[in-house]
């Protein structure tokens, strides 16, 4: 996928204010969700600058002579020096949905602005205390991959590649999701925390990739929803293009029967999606266009 493919929705509003304070309030709670399901350390290889002590050794020509550590120098008679453990560290990636479907949305934005604050709020966090951040975006023609970068390096390049907006209609895979997956499963080698930002319309296959990564990482699967993809109006006639394959469909929505059909459908959807999520045990969590998506991001993941 390059960016001559992606084009931003006409209708994108961003995602609006992120306050500094309900940011540090999700940090907790996204630490939280990482202890919970991923026990054990997440301390960086090798030595590095922390505050836990890793070794004392003699000294060598090139040493910093600020690590010189005096108590032990005296007790030997010999120049030694502190090296530290690096503060723990972890890797956060980013599976982020680039389909057609994604410009869609009838109330405060569209989902492909939720979208794009949930996915700069996980990479801000992800960069603290040492982390790094990576994506894998998916919905058009091959997944896009950055490679994990910390500090502002990597909140950069992912800003960059959520300017250049979603996939036209009718370019879309119905198996995306499924490679995105198998992709980043591939790419995410050390434990981390997996963030799966998507709407799961249309998309076939995921569920075994999707336990597979699970098996190794901590999985926070967020959908987004608009409340019209719920149900019809009583509109009339209406002719409707599918922005997954394009297709051009013509219904009428004054029909009782239609509409109850339609909204049994999208029910049995999503109930699906939430029962194989849970299966998995990923945490899910859904965000609708209607809300204030960080504090209600906030609140489920408390």
């Amino acid at each position: 996928m390059t960016a001559a493919v992606l084009a931003p929705a006409r209708a994108r509003q961003g995602p609006g204010p992120i306050p500094q304070p309900l940011v540090e309030v999700l940090d907790v709670a996204m630490d939280r969700l990482i202890r919970r399901t991923r026990s054990g350390d997440r301390r960086a290889a090798g030595v590095g600058a922390g505050t836990e002590l890793a070794q004392l050794r003699p000294y060598v020509l090139g040493d910093d002579v600020r690590h010189l550590d005096a108590a032990a120098t005296a007790r030997t008679g010999q120049p030694h020096v502190r090296q530290h453990a690096p503060e723990r560290t972890l890797t956060t990636w980013i599976l982020l949905d680039l389909s057609p479907s994604m410009a869609f949305g009838t109330q405060l934005r569209l989902k492909a602005d939720v979208a794009e604050g949930v996915a700069v709020v996980l990479a801000r966090l992800g960069v603290r205390r040492a982390g790094s951040v990576g994506l894998v975006a998916f919905g058009s023609d091959a997944p896009r991959v950055l490679p994990p970068r910390g500090a502002k390096p990597g909140l950069v390049a992912i800003r960059r590649l959520l300017a250049e907006g979603v996939a036209p209609d009718g370019h879309s895979d119905p198996h995306a999701l499924a490679d995105g997956v198998r992709r980043l499963d591939r790419l995410a080698r050390q434990p981390g925390l997996v963030a799966v930002i998507a709407d799961f319309r249309d998309q076939q296959a995921w569920e075994r990739p999707l336990g597979s990564l699970r098996a190794r990482h901590s999985v926070l699967a967020v959908e987004i929803a608009d409340p019209r993809e719920a149900e019809l109006p009583a509109a009339g006639r209406l002719a409707l293009i599918d922005p997954e394959s394009g297709e051009r469909l013509e219904l009428d929505t004054s029909r009782r029967a239609v509409r109850e059909r339609f909204a049994a459908l999208e029910r049995e959807r999503r109930a699906g999606v939430a029962r194989e999520l849970r299966r998995l045990r990923v945490d899910h969590v859904i965000l609708g266009t209607d809300q204030d998506w960080l504090v209600e991001l906030g609140r489920q993941l408390r």
